[in-house]
């Protein structure tokens, strides 16, 4: 079994940061590509940032610039640092994970809220 638990969320003002973490729990299994995707009230689920396991990065365009993913193999984790936050960053945030535990399959984490004050 493979969970994802996300840490990290909150309320901030415009122009701040916040940082979220995701670690995958269990054993027996690898990871290729990780993830952070957002959902905010009434849109969908739209793709922030990812990660292969070798480290090459892909952003959305709204984001270049101010966020930056991470990832620590040892520990099965990915990160989301977030600079220069605004209003419209504001949604729930999911780690994703392409794990390999058999054969291949997509893993979510709870989500974790971002909230930003204007």
């Amino acid at each position: 079994q493979v969970q994802l638990v996300e840490s990290g969320g909150g309320l901030v003002q415009a122009g701040g940061s916040l940082r979220l973490s995701c670690a995958a729990s269990g054993s027996g299994f690898s990871i290729n590509a990780m993830g952070w995707y957002r959902q905010a009230p009434g849109k969908q689920r739209e793709l922030v940032a990812t990660i292969t396991s070798g480290g090459s990065t892909r952003y959305t365009d709204s984001v270049k610039g101010r966020f930056t993913i991470s990832r620590d193999n040892a520990k099965n984790a990915v990160y989301l640092q977030m600079n220069s936050l605004k209003p419209e960053d504001a949604a729930v945030y999911y780690c994703n994970a392409q794990v390999v535990f058999g054969v291949l399959r997509d893993y979510w984490g709870q989500g974790t809220q971002v909230t930003v004050s204007s």
